[in-house]
């Protein structure tokens, strides 16, 4: 091994040891605020699953980007919300975080489903 070589292993090793390259840890870290967009199409919506902040404001912009797809609508069962996705069109729907929980959420023919939880 050449001096450099060792030289950029022990520097990798005391970046590490300091914590130089920290990991996420916590799921809470990934959790979101603001407006959210979401595409309905022909696989379902996308993303599927989102985490929010709990107490921060939140809201998910729903588009609907085909006309192959029964996601013509978006149904919160929990929240007695039921939305038109117009072709093209965002649609935002505000999610109360006040409270951790989890919401799901539809087509209206509840083939694609997804998922928000609050934390």
């Amino acid at each position: 091994m050449t001096l450099r070589t060792n030289l950029f292993g022990f520097a990798m090793l005391a970046a590490i040891s300091l914590g130089g390259f920290a990991c996420k840890n916590s799921a809470a870290d990934d959790a979101k605020s603001g407006p959210i967009a979401i595409t309905a199409d022909d696989k379902g919506f996308t993303p599927s699953s989102v985490t929010l902040k709990k107490g921060a404001p939140a809201s998910l912009v729903f588009t609907r980007t085909t006309d192959a797809t029964c996601a013509t609508e978006v149904v919160f069962p929990d929240l007695k919300i039921k939305k038109d996705l117009p072709l093209k069109t965002p649609v935002t729907i505000d999610v109360p975080t006040d409270a951790p929980r989890s919401l799901t959420f539809t087509c209206g023919m509840a083939m694609f489903k997804g998922a928000v939880v609050i934390r």
